[in-house]
């Protein structure tokens, strides 16, 4: 849910990269690959009215292949600062964290092998 829903929808488009599927004045729909990821006016009336308040405690995973690319072009050509710098961690994940409007969290990850701590915990199947 967003506040302001022509601006969310564009921090997607014009930062990450998303492009538009549906776009109404209350409701977009933004898609990056197989990802959808939809944006609604918080205080639209199909959101119960004891529910019409911005998001809190909200972190936004999206899966890259390349995270040193995507935090190059983020971070030097599109001028955003993370709130988590580029690093690896031991449970897998090379990744870092922008922030998104609205105090959504965007973590931008790619998968790494984990390790030998955390690897034993994964699950054969």
């Amino acid at each position: 849910m967003a506040e302001n829903v022509a601006a969310t929808a564009s921090f997607y488009r014009d930062k990450i990269g998303f492009e538009a599927a549906f776009e109404s004045d209350w409701y977009v729909s933004l898609r990056l690959d197989v990802f959808e990821l939809a944006i609604l006016a918080y205080d639209h009336n199909t959101i119960p009215e004891d529910r019409r308040r911005f998001p809190r405690g909200v972190i936004l995973n999206l899966e890259v292949d390349d995270v040193d690319a995507f935090h190059d072009r983020l971070t030097h050509h599109s001028a955003l600062e993370p709130v988590l710098g580029l690093r690896n961690e031991d449970f897998g994940q090379r990744h870092f964290i922008v922030a998104a409007p609205d105090g959504v969290l965007l973590d931008i990850i790619q998968p790494i092998p984990p390790s030998a701590e955390y690897a034993d915990a994964y699950s054969d199947a």
